[in-house]
């Protein structure tokens, strides 16, 4: 009889749990239907998709290396024909296909996509009709790469001296160390940090030699000169769009910018900007406190002007972007007599002129 009565109880205990298992399901249903939670998506979106208030407020840049090359020669290959593929475009109908992943099946769904695009049997409009995050790709993607691609002109120089400008169309976003100069890296985004509180390391450094010239990736202009405690001389550039801020850190000591360089000026993609050093982790200005010589240099996108600074900011991994930038360099000489080294391939950015002209 006790053991009935026992087993009665354990049987009432086990079903009470299962109830109450059931409820906390039903509330946590209910609650996540009624909240404001930033759009999320299951798998490798998770954490990835992040819309609220009409602009976004978090992006994971995971696109590789390989789809960047892929998608940028699909662009490349196809302008001025019929069919063109803008490489953006491609790489947001890629990630909202897959969810965010950039493996070796996202390039085959790529590379179908843009021969169906190419060859004119589906347009993009009809590829994306159902997609349901291809918008918000889109406008993430656009962000972070958006300024790297387009016509230039570009410096010629013949064999009697005569200097004449070519029209090119590519990358136009260039590696932000000066040809030929020896560096390595690997990707440490995320690495914690410890100076001063505790943090993620949100870029990506550059390991070389004091004095190596750093090159601006994207023309725009500089609105941060000076010195940081955490990021030693260093230099903070715009894009045109207000879209990017590329941030250079741990500059030279005693001469870590390019002559004349202030905060307003305009630079175009591939100037000489400043100088390789290992300055920072000091309230006192000039001190060289960072044991290894590097460049740090960070890409921040900026959709609203409450992600500028503080809490809201967005940083993205950049080392897949700076191994594709390594496909469009640029060679730089010393000027002689001085610390200073200047670009030996000038270009014209139609987007500089642009500014320029107040557009």
């Amino acid at each position: 009889m006790g053991k009935k009565n026992g087993t009665t109880r354990i049987d009432r205990l086990r079903k009470g749990i299962l109830a109450e298992c059931v409820l906390i399901l039903l509330l946590a249903v209910l609650v996540r239907s009624g909240s404001r939670e930033p759009v999320t998506e299951t798998g490798a979106n998770a954490g990835a998709l992040s819309i609220e208030n009409d602009y976004i407020k978090w992006v994971d840049f995971t696109v590789s290396y390989e789809a960047l090359c892929k998608a940028y020669e699909w662009d490349v290959d196809t302008h001025g024909t019929e069919h063109e593929i803008c490489w953006v475009e491609l790489l947001a109908y890629t990630a909202a296909r897959t969810g965010g992943e950039f493996g070796k099946e996202a390039l085959k769904v790529m590379d179908k996509a843009a021969k169906s695009l190419s060859e004119g049997e589906k347009t993009l409009e009809e590829l994306t009709k159902d997609l349901k995050y291809y918008t918000y790709y889109l406008e993430a993607y656009e962000a972070a790469i958006g300024g790297l691609v387009g016509s230039y002109q570009e410096e010629c120089v013949d064999g009697t001296g005569q200097v004449t400008y070519e029209e090119k169309y590519g990358l136009k976003g260039y590696f932000p160390l000066a040809r030929g100069f020896d560096y390595n890296h690997y990707d440490d985004f995320g690495a914690g940090r410890s100076y001063g509180y505790k943090r993620r390391h949100l870029g990506h450094d550059m390991m070389g030699l004091v004095g190596t010239p750093i090159m601006a990736v994207e023309s725009g202009v500089v609105t941060a000169l000076g010195w940081n405690q955490y990021g030693g001389w260093r230099i903070g550039i715009s894009s045109f769009d207000g879209k990017r801020y590329y941030y250079y850190a741990h500059l030279r000591q005693n001469y870590p910018y390019a002559e004349g360089l202030q905060e307003g000026s305009v630079v175009t993609a591939g100037d000489v900007i400043g100088y390789m050093g290992h300055t920072g982790y000091s309230a006192k200005e000039n001190v060289n406190n960072i044991e290894v010589v590097h460049l740090h240099w960070g890409l921040q996108l900026i959709f609203d002007e409450s992600q500028k600074e503080g809490n809201n900011e967005i940083w993205i991994d950049v080392y897949p972007l700076t191994r594709f930038l390594a496909k469009h360099t640029q060679a730089a000489v010393k000027v002689e007599g001085t610390k200073e080294w200047v670009r030996t391939t000038d270009i014209v950015d139609p987007k500089v002129e642009e500014y320029e002209r107040g557009g």
